[in-house]
C-alpha cells in the first residue's frame, strides 16, 4: 500500500496538539490556546515537521466551512428576527467603531482607502469559539458583561456575511465609485440568493431530509446534511460568493427544518475535528522571523488589538449604558483576533488586496492576541483599576448609577432585590403577595424597560456603587437579596453593601457549596447554595421513583443537609400515584356508574359483603360533584354513583358483577 506523508503529518500534529494542550491544561489554560502553539510549533517556520501545509490548511477550510455551517444552524431566519433588535446596536457601535479607527489611521499612514477598510474589517471581528468558552467555564454567560459580549459576537458573526462579500472587491485604487457599485451588485447577488435559500428552506429541504429520516438510516442523514452543506457553498462560489457565505446559508435553510437539532448533533463531532485543524493551521501561520524582522510593528499591532480594540468595545459597552465594570469586562472579552479574520485575511490574499508577507505581521500579532485572551479573561475580575479609569467617562457618558426618581423609592422597612432573573422574579411576586415593600436593582435595560412598563419597582443600577445603594436606602432597608449569576460581581455587591449598610443582613445564593463559607466570613448572612439544592432534590425524587419509603428519603435528606446546608423547608416530593408503585403492579383501580335496573341499587357496601364475596375494595364514591374518599360501608348506593375499586383483576371483575346483577 502507497505511503501517505499526510497521513504521518496528521498523526504528528494530533500527537504534538494533546501533549502541548495537556500541558497546558495543567496551567489552566484553554484547549484552542494549546491547539495554536501546537501549530506553531510544528509549522515551517519553527521545527518544520510539517510540510504539507497548504493540505492541511484545505482541511482547515473545510472546518471553516463546518463551523459557517453550525452557526447558521443556530440562526434561522425567526430566531434573527427575534434577536436582532437586541444585539444590532450594541454590536454595531464595537464593530464600527474599530473599523472606522483601524481604517482612518491606515489611510493616515498612507495606506489605500480599500486597504484601509480590510484592516478595519479584520481588527473588528473577535474570536467566537475562545470568548464563549472562556465566559462559559467561569459561569459569566448571563452576567451583565457577558450579555454585551455574545451579542456583539452574534452581530460580528452576522456581518461576517457582508464583509465576505465586499473584501475581495477592495483591490482596486481606493476610489469610491468603482468599490461602491461593485459592493452593491455583490449585495444585490447576496440578496437574491437569500430569497432562495427561505424558498428552499420553506417548499424543498424539509421533504427532502423527510425523505432521508424516513429511511432510517442515520449515516444517510449525515450525508444528506453534509451534502447540503457542501453543496450550498459550492453554488454560491459559482456565482461569485464565497464559500463561506455558502456555508452560513445551507446551515439557516436545515435550521429553518424540524430537523435542525438532529443536523446540529449529528455535524458537531465532524466540525470539532475540523476546527480543530483549523486552530492548528492558524498556529502554523505564526512565524517568528517576522516577530524578529519587525518586533516593533507585531508589538504595535498586539498592542492594537488589545488597547485600541478593547478601549473602543468598553467606550461601546458605556454609550449602551453598561457601568464601568461590565464595560471594563466587555472590553477585555472582545480583544482579540478572531477566527474569521483569517477567513477574510485568506480572502484579500487570494483577491491581491494584501500580499502574505504584508499580513504575515498582523497575523503574528493577532494569533497572540488569541493566546493571551483566556488568561485576561480570567484576571479581568480582579482587576478594578480598569474600573476607576473608566468612572469619569461613564459620568460623562450618562451612565447615572440609578435611573430614577427619589419619589418612587420605599424609604425604609423594604428588601432590596439585586437580580431580575428568573429568582429575582420569584422574589420579587413573593413580597408583593405579602405586602411587603421592596425594589429590585437589575443591570438588564431591557429586563427594566419591561418591568417598568408593568409598573414594577424594578431599577436600572450597578449595585456595586455605592451611590446606587444609597439611593436605594440600604441602610433603612429590612434585608438584601442578592440573585445574579456574575460571581465575582455578587461578592463585590456584598463588600459595597457591608460598607454602605453593615447591619442590614444579606441572603444570597451561590453556584457551589465550594463558595459558601467565604462568603459567609464575609458578612454574608445566609448562602443557599444552587449545586447543593439540586443535588437533594434530585436524590429524593430518584429515592421515590425506585419505591423507597418515605421516612427512609427524609432520613437521607437530613444526613445530606447536615453535611452541607440546612434548609428552612419541609421536604416535598410530589404524591406518587399508584400505577408508579411496580410492586402493586397485580392491583387494578376501577370503577362502575351505577344504574337504575340493579338490585345493588338501596344496598350498602356492607350489606352485599362487596369485599368478603369479591376480594376487592372500594376506595371511593362520587356522588354528584362530591367525592366519598371514605364511604361509609353503611351507607346505601345510589343511581348515577360512580364507585371505585381497588385489588386484583378477577376481584374487580367480581365487584362489577355482583352490583351490576339486575333485578329480579
Amino acid at each position: 500500500m502507497g505511503h501517505l506523508p499526510l497521513l504521518d503529518e496528521l498523526a504528528i500534529v494530533a500527537a504534538l496538539a494533546v501533549g502541548v494542550t495537556l500541558v497546558l491544561s495543567r496551567l489552566r489554560i484553554p484547549a484552542v490556546a494549546g491547539l495554536l502553539a501546537a501549530g506553531a510549533l510544528v509549522g515551517p517556520n519553527a521545527l518544520g515537521w510539517v510540510h504539507s501545509v497548504e493540505s492541511i490548511e484545505s482541511l482547515a477550510e473545510l472546518g471553516v466551512v463546518l463551523l459557517l455551517f453550525t452557526i447558521g444552524l443556530e440562526f434561522s431566519l425567526e430566531r434573527l428576527k427575534n434577536i436582532f433588535g437586541r444585539v444590532a446596536l450594541g454590536g454595531l457601535l464595537q464593530v464600527g467603531l474599530t473599523t472606522a479607527a483601524i481604517a482612518g489611521l491606515a489611510v493616515a499612514l498612507g495606506e489605500p482607502a480599500g486597504r484601509a477598510v480590510y484592516f478595519g474589517f479584520v481588527f473588528a471581528l473577535s474570536s467566537t469559539a475562545i470568548v464563549l468558552r472562556a465566559l462559559t467555564e467561569r459561569r459569566e454567560l448571563d452576567a451583565p458583561h457577558g450579555r454585551f459580549i455574545v451579542g456583539t459576537l452574534i452581530f460580528q458573526d452576522l456581518l461576517v456575511v457582508p464583509m465576505v462579500l465586499i473584501v475581495p472587491l477592495l483591490n482596486g485604487d481606493g476610489h469610491g465609485g468603482s468599490v461602491t457599485m461593485a459592493v452593491s451588485l455583490a449585495l444585490v447577488r447576496a440578496a437574491a440568493v437569500v430569497v432562495l435559500v427561505v424558498v428552499l428552506s420553506q417548499l424543498v429541504v424539509p421533504r427532502l431530509l423527510g425523505w432521508v429520516d424516513a429511511s432510517g438510516s442515520r449515516e444517510l442523514f449525515l450525508v444528506a446534511i453534509l451534502g447540503l452543506c457542501i453543496g450550498t457553498a459550492w453554488l454560491t462560489s459559482q456565482v461569485g460568493l464565497s464559500l463561506a457565505l455558502g456555508a452560513f446559508l445551507g446551515g439557516m435553510v436545515v435550521a429553518g427544518t424540524p430537523f435542525g437539532h438532529r443536523a446540529m448533533s449529528d455535524v458537531l463531532p465532524l466540525r470539532d475535528v475540523f476546527v480543530s485543524l483549523f486552530f492548528v493551521s492558524l498556529g502554523m501561520l505564526f512565524d517568528g522571523k517576522v516577530v524578529l524582522r519587525h518586533p516593533w510593528l507585531v508589538l504595535g499591532l498586539f498592542a492594537a488589538f488589545l488597547f485600541l480594540k478593547g478601549g473602543l468595545a468598553t467606550a461601546s459597552a458605556l454609550a449602551m449604558r453598561f457601568p464601568a465594570r461590565g464595560a471594563w469586562l466587555a472590553g477585555v472579552g472582545l480583544a482579540q483576533f478572531g477566527e474569521f479574520g483569517f477567513v477574510l485575511a485568506r480572502l484579500a490574499e487570494k483577491a491581491h488586496v494584501v500580499e502574505p508577507a504584508e499580513n504575515a505581521p498582523i497575523l503574528a500579532a493577532g494569533i497572540a492576541s488569541m493566546f493571551v485572551t483566556p488568561m485576561l479573561v480570567r484576571a479581568a475580575p480582579g482587576l478594578h483599576a480598569g474600573e476607576r479609569l473608566l468612572a469619569p467617562l461613564e459620568r460623562l457618558l450618562g451612565v447615572r448609577a440609578m435611573a430614577v426618581e427619589e419619589k418612587e423609592l420605599p424609604k425604609q422597612g423594604h428588601v432590596v432585590v439585586v437580580g431580575y432573573g428568573v429568582g429575582g422574579r420569584m422574589a420579587a411576586r413573593a413580597l408583593a403577595a405579602s405586602k411587603v415593600p421592596y425594589l429590585v436593582l437589575e443591570l438588564n435595560a431591557e429586563a427594566v424597560k419591561k418591568a417598568r412598563e408593568q409598573g414594577l419597582p424594578v431599577f436600572y443600577a450597578d449595585a456595586t456603587s455605592q451611590e446606587a445603594l444609597g439611593h436605594a436606602h440600604l441602610k433603612q432597608a429590612r434585608a438584601m437579596v442578592l440573585l445574579i449569576n456574575d460571581p465575582q460581581g455578587a461578592a463585590r455587591v456584598v463588600d459595597t453593601a457591608k460598607r454602605v449598610a453593615p447591619g442590614v443582613p444579606v441572603l444570597m445564593r451561590a453556584r457551589y457549596l465550594a463558595e459558601r463559607m467565604s462568603l459567609l466570613e464575609a458578612g454574608v448572612r445566609d448562602v443557599v447554595a444552587e449545586e447543593v439544592e439540586g443535588a437533594v432534590e434530585i436524590m429524593a425524587r430518584l429515592l421515590r421513583w425506585l419505591e423507597v419509603p418515605r421516612n427512609d428519603i427524609e432520613s437521607r435528606v437530613r444526613e445530606a443537609r447536615v453535611e452541607t446546608q440546612s434548609s428552612e423547608r419541609k421536604l416535598t416530593l410530589p404524591r406518587p400515584s399508584l400505577p408508579e408503585f411496580r410492586a402493586l403492579d397485580d392491583l387494578k383501580v376501577d370503577s362502575v356508574r351505577m344504574e337504575e335496573r340493579w338490585s345493588s341499587i338501596g344496598r350498602s357496601i356492607a350489606s352485599l359483603g362487596i369485599r368478603t364475596k369479591t376480594g376487592a375494595l372500594v376506595v371511593a364514591v362520587r356522588r354528584g360533584e362530591k367525592l366519598l374518599e371514605h364511604p361509609d360501608p353503611s351507607v346505601p348506593f345510589e343511581t348515577g354513583d360512580i364507585v371505585y375499586f381497588v385489588g386484583s383483576s378477577g376481584a374487580v371483575r367480581k365487584a362489577m358483577d355482583l352490583l351490576a346483577s339486575p333485578v329480579a
